[in-house]
């Protein structure tokens, strides 16, 4: 695949577009706009951006902290959880070092994705910890599907489960989210995961939004009328993208087919589109770079880099 790369020509060309609109204002050119449309415009500020961290555990958090203030994102997603960057029973004593890791480079955790899904020690822990140090967002773990011909049954207990979690999750003001997958988890669909929480206060608990997941499922519009009726919920939201690639033929002759990772730019979900929608909701939260790739960290930070470079062109027109 080839990857793009702002070049010393792209740097000067900006640069000179920039001095040409600067001076058709200084002398009244520009003079059609409305007089406070352009300063509004310049002054509104982009959506936070964090970066997950699950591709860069090789790495110690203080140098995953260095390397995110280099990119010139906000903060973390922070993985919390078995094979995790911070093991659940270490959270206590792990957490505020990464914390403070983050401060010291500008940065700060803003969310930790967990698998916590129901209530018990280590997750009472993870939540009192995270109040302490004022992370109010945290993404659970993973409910199964359980088996074929039981679903409906397996969505009443997965309700029961995600109660015990809002339930002790408002005690310590930590908002749990649930996300949107696809595959055999669930929800499997934003209008799964609407009917899992319609009945919770969106004040308790969050709906995770994933471009990935909401286009394989919602196909081309049903991950847009997902987000409609998630609207109140809305409190976290990935981004990252994917192609189709080819496999091999089953015994019967069927062509099989399976998703591959790839830059914002280059993949089948409409991320402007996504974004767009997203805060046409009135969203005023941060978005997370899901980088997924399955690379090298050096690649990874690339791919990465050149993911938020897009993410701020997108930002740049709304």
């Amino acid at each position: 695949m080839k990857y793009l790369h702002r070049t010393g020509n792209d740097v000067r060309t900006a640069t000179a577009r920039r001095k040409v609109l600067r001076a058709a204002l200084l002398s009244g050119l520009a003079s059609a706009a409305p007089s406070g449309a352009t300063s509004a415009a310049a002054n509104k500020p982009f959506p936070q951006v964090c970066t997950y961290t699950e591709h860069f555990q090789k790495l110690p958090i203080p140098e995953v902290c260095k390397i995110f203030k280099e990119m010139g994102v906000d903060g973390l997603d922070l993985t919390v959880r078995p094979g995790g960057h911070i093991e659940p029973r270490d959270a206590v004593q792990a957490l505020p070092t990464a914390a403070e890791s983050a401060a010291d480079h500008g940065l700060k955790i803003m969310m930790l994705t967990t698998g916590i899904t129901g209530a018990d020690r280590d997750s009472e822990r993870i939540l009192a910890t995270c109040q302490k140090l004022g992370i109010q967002r945290i993404k659970l773990g993973y409910y199964s599907v359980g088996e074929f011909g039981n679903l409906s049954k397996r969505l009443d207990d997965v309700k029961r489960q995600l109660s015990t979690v809002v339930k002790l999750a408002a005690r310590y003001d930590v908002r749990p989210c649930v996300h949107v997958h696809s595959g055999a988890t669930l929800p499997s669909s934003g209008f799964m995961l609407y009917n899992l929480i319609r009945d919770l206060p969106p004040d308790r608990i969050g709906a995770y939004l994933d471009s990935y997941h909401m286009t394989i499922t919602g196909g081309a519009g049903g991950w847009r009328q997902a987000i409609d009726l998630l609207r109140p919920w809305i409190s976290l939201v990935a981004l990252k993208n994917f192609q189709w690639q080819r496999g091999p033929r089953d015994a019967l002759g069927q062509q099989k087919w399976r998703t591959n990772y790839v830059r914002l730019e280059d993949g089948i979900a409409p991320i402007p589109d996504f974004v767009r929608t997203v805060q046409q909701t009135g969203y005023d939260g941060f978005y997370t770079l899901h980088t997924e790739y399955r690379l090298p960290v050096k690649e990874c930070i690339q791919l990465t880099t050149d993911d938020f470079q897009f993410l701020k062109r997108i930002f740049a027109q709304l």
